[in-house]
């Protein structure tokens, strides 16, 4: 990927904002963790108990928070959101890089395209394929009839779209994603199951990135539809007709199963499991491993993962929890006598 030869921290702050403190002359060519950073990079500090780290840094220049701003004597950028702040340097100081624009000879394409685009080895483009400018599709990605791409976008290698779903403007699809494939539709006839035709859409909107191997399946008769500025991780399962509001984010192996209807700025931790025709309110928060089994209409929080334990003690308690039923049983009918003996006297 290529890096930029530096950038004065003056210059940084001018593109960026931020509080400069210290010598704004400093060159920089690279961000570093605290404890790996040498000089020409600059660090950055989120979390307290790191402090130490800030003390005893070789790089030239950090990104604090104010709260961090009097711990070191280092030239340093001061923001409110510093790991925000990380963020935006790093792709300052490390480009994006470009294709060339045009068709590779080995492409197959069957739809009128911009100039701007890029269209890369092995690609096939179906009929009726609507690409917007500056779009990327890197070699191999399938792209099927009458599918929809906005601009700026940005398809890794091997992706898959199926026909007719929509992307939306900049998105970022990685590796091997699959886009539209058929939802886990069946019909049980006697002993055998009917393939139901899923005949809706994935609608995506913008400034979605999706990773690598993720699936996301087409409606069974409506859309999926993936709002704006959502983010899912690799290995993701979206199954069909769900919908997942503004600005969610999912962690890697997350599991969603049909007709779920997700809220905005929600989270889901990685291997989240969310059963299906299920619904998640606004701003709810899903722990790493949690099976949802209930709708959540509270935001907030939400874990359901026994602490780990050693298989002994996973044994023991295995077998108490079995006797739960029966204990609820005999406390009730001790309640009712107790009852009764308070009523008799």
């Amino acid at each position: 990927m290529p890096v930029q030869e530096g950038l004065r921290l003056e210059e940084i702050v001018s593109q960026l904002g931020g509080s400069l403190e210290g010598d704004g002359s400093v060159l920089v060519s690279q961000v570093a963790s605290l404890a790996s950073a040498g000089a020409g990079q600059i660090a950055f500090i989120v979390n307290p108990k790191y402090r130490q780290q800030l003390l005893s840094t070789r790089a030239s220049a950090v990104i604090v928070s104010p709260q961090f701003a009097g711990d070191t004597a280092l030239p340093r950028i001061v923001h409110q959101n510093a790991y925000a702040y990380y963020a935006r340097v790093v792709a300052l100081l490390n480009p994006q890089g470009s294709r060339p624009t045009g068709v590779h000879s080995s492409a197959v394409v069957r739809s009128k395209i911009p100039g701007s685009a890029s269209i890369g080895e092995n690609v096939v483009l179906g009929d009726n394929v609507v690409l917007g400018e500056n779009v990327t599709l890197y070699p191999g990605c399938v792209i099927g009839d009458g599918v929809s791409i906005g601009d700026d976008s940005l398809i890794y290698p091997n992706v898959v779209i199926y026909g007719h779903c929509v992307i939306g403007r900049r998105a970022i699809i990685q590796a091997g994603a699959v886009i539209g494939s058929d939802g886990f539709g069946f019909a049980k006839d006697g002993e055998r199951w009917l393939k139901i035709p899923q005949i809706g859409r994935v609608v995506i909107g913008d400034d979605v990135e999706i990773g690598a191997n993720t699936s996301i399946d087409r409606g069974a008769l409506d859309d999926t539809v993936i709002g704006h500025g959502v983010k899912l991780d690799n290995q993701i399962q979206i199954a069909h007709n769900v919908l997942i509001g503004e600005h969610t984010a999912m962690a890697g192996c997350v599991g969603i199963a049909g007709s779920v209807t997700i809220g905005r700025r929600c989270t889901v931790g990685g291997a989240g499991m969310i059963s299906g025709h299920l619904e998640l309110a606004d701003d709810v928060h899903v722990s790493g491993g949690t099976l949802v089994a209930k709708s959540l209409l509270k935001a907030g929080q939400y874990t359901s993962v026994f602490p780990i334990q050693t298989h002994a003690d996973w044994l023991h308690n295995a077998a108490q929890i079995k006797r739960l039923a029966r204990l609820a049983e005999r406390v009730t009918e001790l309640e009712k006598k107790l009852e009764l003996m308070e009523n008799t006297f």
